[in-house]
């Protein structure tokens, strides 16, 4: 696999940021890892950080780069702070450059597939809310979004979370969510009844994680609209341990159109 750090100017921000991008390579030589690459052009995941991290934590707490080796798949993480992947109240406009440039920039760049089939967005925390609004605000965008231990019900997250107030503050303002684009089981809904694509939807979290009744909460939805939602709720916390065992099971799981051969 190539691993790049990559520096660019965003139009849509009005500053440099940065992406980790990782680049299947067919490396015969290389000991200890089964690498492949595929002709043309990669499918591709959108690999979302939590609100503590940045673009470089999936490296540095889970051996991705390995885990995606053998699936022939490009790997784009992009750095949005604690925007929570919207357009700020007092801030930059997170939620268009993910959307619109980031997507258009990362494919000029890099030989990304820019086919429904093959592209995924998956995160963790806030990064798990960030996967599951843009798979469902763009669902003809995405062939499948997983949530891990994601904030899936953002509007209890608000009143119950003082320590994240401030910040949230920053991105919302004082904005009831609630029924809005912000607001994941509104967008459920609203996809649930549309007769557009519907992205597969994946969701874990730990027992013992404080977003677990959220996440009970946005299954149990799912469950009385007719979305599908394959769901794993099994004994865990917020932490690495947890989401590094879970993002195997979401790599096996996405719907590759084809597994690539060593």
């Amino acid at each position: 696999m190539a691993l790049i750090q990559c520096q660019f100017f965003s139009e849509v921000l009005g500053l440099s940021t940065q992406m980790t991008v990782i680049l299947p390579q067919k490396a015969a030589g290389e000991i200890g890892v089964d690498s492949v690459r595929r002709e043309g052009k990669y499918p591709v995941l959108y690999l979302l950080h939590g609100y503590s991290d940045d673009d470089t934590i999936w490296l540095r707490r889970t051996s991705i780069e390995r885990y995606v080796s053998e699936l022939g798949m490009a790997v784009v993480m992009p750095n949005v702070h604690q925007s929570f992947y919207s357009d700020m109240e007092y801030g930059n406009p997170y939620w268009t450059f993910l959307s619109e440039e980031l997507p258009k920039l990362a494919s000029s760049f890099f030989p990304l597939s820019d086919k429904r089939e093959d592209r995924f967005v998956a995160g963790l925390s806030m990064g798990g809310y960030g996967a599951f609004k843009w798979a469902l605000r763009c669902p003809d965008q995405f062939a499948a979004a997983a949530s891990l231990s994601g904030v899936l019900d953002l509007a209890a997250h608000i009143q119950t979370r003082p320590f994240t107030l401030k910040s949230l503050q920053l991105v919302f303002g004082d904005r009831d969510i609630t029924g809005s684009e912000e607001d994941t089981l509104w967008l459920l809904e609203k996809a649930a009844a549309s007769n557009g694509p519907k992205p597969l939807l994946y969701q874990c979290c730990g027992t013992e994680d404080f977003l677990y009744e959220g996440n009970v909460k946005f299954k149990e939805l799912a469950d009385r609209i007719g979305y599908e939602v394959t769901t794993e709720f099994d004994p865990g916390d917020h932490n690495w341990e947890y989401w590094d065992a879970h993002i195997q099971k979401v790599l096996k799981w996405l719907p590759l159109k084809e597994r690539a051969s060593l």
